[in-house]
């Protein structure tokens, strides 16, 4: 088990990324949440087996349909437990 934060950049707001995430989040039994950052990025924060994450950052990089990925940003972690599912948040 392990968390992963990710900074998306690209087009990746109003574009459905959110709603892309939390999608393959749940496919994957992931929990954690995303949402939308100042100056057009997307955080994601997650958890769950290494396998399981590493799926979600490689459907991440390719993102929704409409979106452009540019960069994502990847730092690993200690799973904590902290979620009990994945959301969208849409502030802190």
């Amino acid at each position: 088990m392990a968390s992963l934060e990710m900074i998306i950049s690209g087009l990746v707001q109003g574009v459905g990324f959110r709603f892309f995430a939390q999608r393959t989040a749940h496919r994957h039994e992931i929990t954690g949440y995303v949402r939308n950052l100042s100056g057009g990025k997307v955080k994601v924060h997650a958890e769950g087996t290494r396998y399981s994450l590493c799926a979600l950052l490689e459907e991440m990089k390719q993102g929704p349909p409409l979106s452009a990925v540019e960069n994502v940003e990847v730092k690993w972690g200690e799973y904590r437990g902290a979620f009990e599912d994945f959301s969208i948040r849409f502030s802190d």
